[in-house]
């Protein structure tokens, strides 16, 4: 099966949410308004990067962020996008054979290509960051990228203007890769079993759509 650092978090969050949303399509992925921005907000991030588009006033605030890491040294790689083999071999985002995939939101390669800095786009609250994508977008830089040594970065919180910071060194990644073998493993587990088990939380009450769900607006 394929996978991505949504799909596994959302399976995580609640299975049954995940079987009728994400594979029985019961329910539609409606986009919501937090999310329509934050699509629109890496976008303008991504056009100013690559192309040097004008910031719209909507986003101005994100200049100073974006100016300083224009004048970062080495290639600037944004939304790009990485997929490993089951043997955690290198492919692309959409091969045959593709296992686990991800889009980085923009990779710094140094000059000898030796180091990268990663960076995610984040507008929402920076109270609990969750670094978990950066390690697996760090994972697969090192595939895609063999001479990267070590890969720091982290998310960046443009409404809030911080920084969580992460690195981690290639000697590290292959224990590193165990973790996410070991989630994906739960994952594959219940598509086999055909179970489901629903996970009761904060988003019951508003935000799950699964209204055959004993949990559901609760």
């Amino acid at each position: 099966m394929k996978w991505s650092y949504s799909m596994l978090k959302d399976f995580e969050q609640c299975a049954r949410r995940y079987n009728e949303v994400r594979v029985l399509k019961h329910y539609p992925r409606e986009e919501t308004p937090q999310q329509d921005y934050g699509t629109r907000l890496h976008k303008a991030a991504e056009d100013f990067i690559q192309s040097k588009d004008e910031v719209t006033p909507e986003f101005g605030f994100l200049l100073p962020v974006l100016e300083s890491i224009a004048k970062m040294p080495g290639q600037k790689l944004c939304e790009y996008e990485m997929g490993v083999r089951i043997d955690l071999t290198p492919c692309k985002f959409d091969a045959p054979d593709v296992w686990g995939r991800g889009i980085a939101d923009l990779i710094v390669l140094s000059e000898d290509e030796t180091k990268a800095r990663c960076f995610d786009y984040k507008s929402g609250n920076d109270k609990y960051p969750d670094t978990d994508q950066l390690m697996l977008m760090s994972l697969m830089i090192f595939k895609h990228f063999p001479t990267v040594q070590s890969v720091s970065g982290g998310l960046l919180f443009v409404l809030k203007g911080t920084l969580a910071k992460y690195k981690i060194e290639r000697e590290k990644a292959a224990e590193a890769w165990w973790r996410w073998r070991e989630r994906v493993t739960r994952l594959e587990a219940a598509h086999a079993n055909g179970v489901w088990n629903p996970k009761k939380s904060g988003l019951c009450r508003k935000y799950c759509p699964v209204q055959t769900c004993e949990f559901c607006g609760d």
